[in-house]
């Protein structure tokens, strides 16, 4: 079941980030930045809940994108979804109700990154009609 996320579900982050982003970060960190995230009404967060153990298992963090060169569009922060609850649909269900939002607040596009080894998602983000556009470099600096 598609639902909005709460602070309660933190722990759920927390684990659905470690597992299958490979984003490991401390329970405080999550819940700080969902605390400043989730006020912010250029962040869109959707999240899936079993419906029988009621475990959140999924979710969708989109970010509004504007740039000097493009129409305003979304892009995709995190999709995630458990490995055990994977294939099942909750993915796409995820996708489409954020494609569903973004074209009711009037975006151009859906964009995300997703790295190279990464083979099963990218073949996911294809069926669901995403076109890869260009390869790249990601750099970072620490601060």
């Amino acid at each position: 079941m598609l639902r909005s996320l709460t602070m309660a579900d933190m722990p759920a982050i927390r684990e659905l980030n470690a597992i299958s982003l490979g984003y490991p970060v401390t329970l405080e960190m999550a819940q700080k930045q969902f605390k400043k995230i989730s006020k912010n009404p250029e962040h869109l967060l959707i999240g899936f809940e079993d419906h029988l153990s009621h475990q959140l298992v999924g979710y969708v963090h989109a970010e509004v994108y504007e740039s000097l060169y493009s129409k305003p569009g979304l892009n995709i922060l995190a999709l995630a979804v458990l490995p055990d609850f994977q294939g099942q649909g909750i993915g796409k269900e995820l996708l489409l109700a954020l494609e569903k939002q973004a074209k009711e607040q009037g975006f151009s596009f859906i964009r995300l990154n997703s790295a190279s080894h990464r083979e099963e998602a990218h073949a996911f983000y294809r069926k669901m009609d995403y076109r890869g556009d260009k390869t790249q470099l990601r750099f970072i600096k620490e601060l």
